[in-house]
């Protein structure tokens, strides 16, 4: 089975502007990939690519196997930009319709009705737009995306309107995707959001990719923290395979020991050191 989207030496170029520098990143199917960055990192344009609503000047885009911007490769994905809107007058359930109606989608009422309950407004299909909190009409936003049944979702910033438990929700509402083979390239600010969802994590800057791979594997040990009778003592240097020989050394010098944590960076300090000045120098 080909990669739910393989992106391969891409280049962009707006007049002398580059906005993609020969980037490679490939999305396995079921797999959540987190896309992060400072504004004008690229991110946009590579998921404008991949939906063939812009044409690299280098290098190629496939979606499962075909051709960015072609008809196959636009079946099989979904897509919720960032700033998106649905005419205030129609209700939920016409939304849908309309989206079926416009992706061939035959899935008819049953989908529809599946769609909503996956995000928790199955009792507000009859609910306009307008009536509707910005939350809600985040979660509607998401339901269209997955019209049609596609292998791969395409998401910008799809929990900025949320409050914690409609995270949550997306949270869940993106594993169970993932269960069912969906892969998902996720576009956030929200680091936290991204860590405790993604199997992978790919920061672009200045039109490159200038870290990838998983969470876990961005971050960086920060020492040990070690809680004593006499307080808190710090071991910036010692990594977790010292911690028995570092807990007997201070046992053994009549210490009493309460506790012991390894400490680690955040997704947002790895971010931070992979990005540098680089977001001074893209705007």
């Amino acid at each position: 089975m080909p990669p739910a989207l393989s992106v391969a030496a891409l280049q962009k170029r707006y007049g002398r502007t580059i906005a993609l520098h020969g980037v490679d990143l490939e999305v396995e199917p079921g797999e959540l990939v987190g896309l992060l960055g400072p504004n004008g990192a690229g991110k946009s344009t590579l998921v404008k690519i991949a939906c063939g609503l812009v044409r690299p000047s280098g290098g190629q885009a496939r979606v499962c196997g075909a051709p960015a911007g072609s008809r196959e490769a636009r079946r099989a994905l979904g897509y919720l930009a960032e700033l998106f809107r649905f005419p205030g007058w129609a209700r939920a359930e016409e939304v849908l319709e309309l989206h079926q109606r416009l992706a061939g989608s035959d899935g008819g009422a049953a989908e529809r009705s599946e769609l909503l309950g996956l995000v928790d407004l199955l009792d507000a299909r009859e609910r306009r737009v307008e009536a509707m909190s910005k939350g809600m009409q985040q979660r509607l936003g998401i339901a269209q995306a997955l019209v049609g049944g596609p292998r791969l979702l395409l998401l910008d910033e799809p929990t900025s309107a949320l409050d914690p438990v409609g995270r949550r929700m997306v949270r869940e509402l993106l594993e169970r995707l993932r269960e069912r083979g969906v892969a998902v390239l996720l576009n956030s600010h929200l680091l936290s959001e991204v860590e405790l969802v993604c199997d992978r994590v790919a920061i672009l800057a200045g039109g490159r990719v200038v870290a990838a791979g998983r969470p876990s594997e961005l971050v960086h040990a920060g020492g040990i923290e070690v809680e004593t009778a006499a307080g808190v003592r710090r071991f910036e240097q010692a990594t977790r395979e010292q911690v028995p020989e570092l807990v007997a050394e201070l046992v053994g010098a009549g210490e009493r020991i309460y506790g012991v944590r390894v400490l680690t960076s955040s997704l947002e300090e790895a971010y931070l050191d992979a990005v540098g000045g680089r977001q001074e120098d893209a705007a």
